[in-house]
Order: C-alpha cells, then structure tokens, then sequence
C-alpha cells in the first residue's frame, strides 16, 4: 500500500455506498479496500487504491453514480499515502476485504540439508600411471606452431595510399 493512491467515498446510507463502489470499480482499474461504518448517522466510507489517475477516474464516477441514488457527504483521493498510515486505511473498523499480510523476509537456510564427505583416500581407485590433473601446471609452456604467410612485396597495405 505505501506508495499507492487512496481513494475515499462517504455516503449516506448503504445502498448509496454500494453504487458508489460499483461504478468505481467498474470504470478504473482500482482495488476495493473495504467500507467502514460510522459510529452514529448512517454514514458509510468506501476505501480503494491504485494508481492516481485511475484514483481520480474512479472516485468521481463514484461519487456521480452514488449522487443518483443518495447523498454523498464527502470525497477525497490522496495521492502516494505516507507508510505510517496503514493501521488507519486498514483498520478493525473496515469490513470487506482482510488487510493484506506484511511482507516476510526471506530466510536463506530454512532446511539446512547435510553434504557427506567422502574421503577420496579410502577409496579403492586403481591408480593411473599419469596422475597429473586440470590443476596441474607445467613449468615450460606448450610452444605454438608459427604460421608463415607470404606477402607480395609490390603490393601496398591496405589503406596505406589513404589521407587520414
């Protein structure tokens, strides 16, 4: 959620706030959050997020359709919501969708699995009469084969006749 847009909708009564989330939902590409219940007054809060445009989009196509079929009391959409607000926009209060789960930190070693070592002289390994390996190195190094290639001295290099 940090980051996101929030989108909030209060209308009177429910039916209102329903139309409200439907025509939000249905015109931008947002997420409903939840709705919230007031103490006293029949007012219901519609929470979404996503994106600021579709935010925008969303709310007032909201706030339109909800005005047909009630009162609407207030609007609002906050763009890029600050971290620390989360236990407000996900309260105990909103019904509807749960809050989503904090983010685990990876654990590099959950089930440590165990290597056998084996000890390569107890092995019964006919020896080879090169023992040398990959790892090995020689002191004199592989000399190359030289290739000669014949050049006709009455012709010029390439480019050599070329102003730079």
């Amino acid at each position: 959620m940090p980051g996101q847009s929030l989108g909030l909708i209060e209308t009177v009564g429910l039916a209102a706030a329903i139309e409200a989330a439907d025509a939000a939902i249905k015109s931008a590409h947002v997420t409903l959050i939840g709705y919230e219940l007031t103490k006293g007054g029949g007012m219901v809060t519609v929470k979404f997020e996503g994106e600021i445009g579709a935010i925008n989009a969303g709310v007032t196509a909201g706030v339109m359709a909800a005005s047909k079929v009630g009162t609407v009391y207030a609007h609002k959409v906050i763009a890029r919501t600050a971290q620390h607000i989360e236990c407000m926009i996900y309260s105990a209060d909103t019904l509807g969708i749960t809050a989503p789960e904090p983010e685990a930190k990876p654990v590099l070693f959950e089930n440590p699995q165990t290597i056998p070592v084996l000890n390569v002289e107890e092995l019964n390994v006919e020896e080879t009469p090169d023992q040398s390996t990959c790892m090995d190195f020689s002191e004199e190094a592989p000399k190359k084969e030289q290739s000669t290639v014949t050049v006709n001295p009455s012709q010029k290099p390439r480019g050599a006749g070329r102003r730079k």
